[in-house]
């Protein structure tokens, strides 16, 4: 199922849903002639349509808002935070095109901060889905929640057959590893798993983990694979500070331990637009660069031992 066709089915099921777009109607295209009058496009006005949104939702409706993850995370910032996040209203975000995924766009309409600022919201839930499977199995569960909701729309299609039990502040384990752990999520699962594969061809034990709950974030898992794994490495398609890699040092922090931790993220720069495949390459993140990066972090330790 799409996510288009997930979306309509449950609509039509709950008249309470609403379905609101800022002029960008890449994933609904196919939802206004069926939806109707719930169906809402106010045009490339993120900010009227957070605010319209929260009023909806105060009359309880189920508003899903639908705008380019640059402008719905930053352009409409205040709007959410104020609007939506002050009274904890379930206004559902999805966010399309976030990180790699807006490619050939440059700086302006890169969204590598937007998990930092979304989860400084109190109230706020952020997921990052791994493809468009594990897209769909989590929507319906996060459309269900009271609460606000940040969603990382991811549709490309992979082979991978995800957990179909999904719960909201769970990480999905896809295996477990003594040598190094892998901490993912969203588009960059896809080459985690290449890394994983490479990994195990050089006779590591390697841990997977897709943490598509970000907040709120699965602690037991990053504390379990801290405890098993020599090393940890958290690989995001987003800036290092407020990320992955950040709620990682919270946690340890929050419980008084500590590990070895390799991030894998953008570390004070934008990345250089190109097709997706090229970005990936020239960035670091392909499946073949991120475990040479990890081979060696590892060549670091043993040596540092020695």
């Amino acid at each position: 199922m799409s996510y288009e066709e997930l979306l309509k089915e449950m609509a039509l099921a709950d008249e309470r849903m609403v379905v609101m777009t800022a002029e960008n109607r890449a994933l609904v295209r196919n939802l206004p002639a069926v939806l109707k009058d719930r169906f809402i496009d106010t045009g490339i006005t993120e900010q009227c349509m957070i605010g319209a949104a929260a009023g909806l939702a105060l009359r309880g409706r189920i508003p899903v808002v639908h705008a380019l993850s640059a402008f719905l995370s930053m352009r409409a910032f205040e709007f959410i935070r104020t609007d939506v996040g002050i009274a904890n209203l379930p206004v559902k975000l999805s966010s399309f095109i976030p990180g790699f995924l807006s490619d050939g766009n440059g700086p302006t309409h890169q969204a590598i901060e937007d998990v930092s600022l979304m989860r400084g919201i109190p109230g706020m839930q952020v997921f990052a889905p791994a493809d468009e499977l594990d897209l769909v199995t989590a929507l319906p569960k996060i459309w269900g929640s009271p609460h606000p909701s940040y969603v990382r729309i991811n549709i490309r299609k992979t082979d991978f057959k995800h957990d179909p039990n999904f719960e909201i502040g769970k990480a999905e384990i896809i295996s477990t590893g003594t040598d190094v752990t892998l901490l993912v999520y969203g588009l960059l699962f896809e080459e985690t798993l290449k890394t994983k594969i490479l990994l195990e061809k050089e006779g590591l034990s390697v841990g997977m983990i897709n943490m598509r709950s970000l907040k709120p974030i699965d602690e037991k898992a990053i504390l379990e694979a801290a405890r098993k794994s020599q090393l940890l490495v958290t690989i995001e398609d987003h800036f290092q500070t407020g990320g992955l890699y950040t709620i990682v040092a919270e946690t340890f922090l929050r419980h008084q331990c500590t590990a070895h931790v390799l991030s894998l993220a953008l570390a004070e720069k934008w990345f250089k637009p190109a097709l997706l495949a090229e970005v990936l390459k020239y960035e670091g993140f392909t499946g073949e660069k991120m475990a040479a990066k990890i081979m060696t972090e590892l060549s670091k330790k043993t040596v540092s031992k020695a």
